[in-house]
């Protein structure tokens, strides 16, 4: 989905309400910013517990999360990825973790969810204009609906982030 539908608010939504359930887990926020083997390092630290691993290069990290990682059931979210190269390098793949896994990828890049193969594709959808207004109240007003005097302003607000709560959090 587009920048600011709230892909990564709801990927942290999943992750903190399932990943109990899992005997490693990791949140590899805002991959795209980040080096590749400082996200493969924060994968093997996230899942291992230990901060003994120090991985200096791609192509060593790949190996070693293939062999530490390959057989535990993990749950994994990869935030804000967008080229193949950055799933190549933590090795993920329908098979890369053990049985029960899961891996959570967000993207505004629907084609490396194809090329991937992932089992299934969700698009978030914008807010509609009820839902934007609540949101934008909750945050300006700490009320479900706008302040008397400010129901016009609201409204005009609303049309103009288009139903992206990034936009209505930040105005």
């Amino acid at each position: 989905g587009m920048g600011g539908i709230g892909k990564t608010t709801v990927a942290k939504a999943i992750f903190n309400k399932y990943q109990d359930k899992f005997a490693g887990k990791s949140f590899l926020a805002s991959v795209r910013e980040v080096r590749l083997v400082d996200s493969q390092n924060t994968l093997l630290h996230d899942v291992l517990r230990s901060r003994n691993i120090n991985v200096s290069k791609v192509d060593e990290g790949t190996e070693d999360i293939k062999r530490r990682l390959g057989n535990l059931r993990v749950l994994v979210i990869v935030d804000d990825v967008d080229s193949v190269k950055q799933l190549e390098a933590l090795a993920i793949k329908r098979d890369s973790f053990g049985p029960g896994s899961r891996i959570i990828i967000t993207t505004r890049d629907k084609h490396l969810l194809e090329i991937l193969k992932a089992d299934r594709i969700c698009h978030l959808p914008a807010m509609n204009k009820e839902e934007a207004l609540e949101l934008l109240s909750r945050r300006a007003f700490n009320m479900n609906y706008p302040m008397e005097g400010y129901f016009e302003l609201a409204r005009e607000v609303v049309d103009y982030c288009g139903g992206l709560p990034l936009a209505l959090k930040d105005l």
